[in-house]
């Protein structure tokens, strides 16, 4: 739920912004066809350019606010993700080599303590399966 909750929040901002250049770029087009297009004497003409690109200016560092805003948010946003992976990939190993040792330590107890090779080997073959499939479902469980 929150993950769709932050793709909604994550597309309407990607959406806003995509609006906001869209309104500036189209205001920059539309202004500049207007002065091309309109009879003004050559001092009209000019102050109309200058009041342009003034206006220009600012909504280019409004932009700029916004972007350097959007820029930290998504920083922050990976180094927490980062570090939650980096936390369950290192409890994951663990357990991983903790069932590993334990396999091993079950297969020298049974090497051990067995006289008949294929009676071993079947019982070596019964704990590396169960093994397997702990580590299985620790998987599946993490992928859920």
């Amino acid at each position: 739920m929150t993950n769709q909750s932050n793709n909604y929040e994550d597309n309407k901002n990607i959406n806003s912004k995509d609006f906001l250049i869209g309104s500036l770029i189209g205001g920059i087009v539309g202004a500049s066809l207007a002065l091309i297009f309109a009879p003004k004497s050559g001092k009209e003409l000019r102050g109309d350019l200058n009041q342009g690109a003034h206006y220009v200016k600012e909504r280019a560092n409004e932009l700029k606010g916004v972007a350097y805003e959007k820029g930290n948010e998504w920083k922050s946003y990976a180094k927490d993700q980062s570090e939650s992976i980096g936390r369950v990939v290192s409890e994951k190993s663990q357990d991983i080599t903790k069932k590993l040792k334990e396999t091993k330590a079950t297969i020298q107890d049974k090497m051990k303590n067995e006289d008949d090779p294929e009676k071993a080997a079947e019982e070596v073959a019964q704990a590396i399966d169960e093994a397997a499939r702990e580590i299985e479902s620790e998987e599946n469980a993490t992928n859920i």
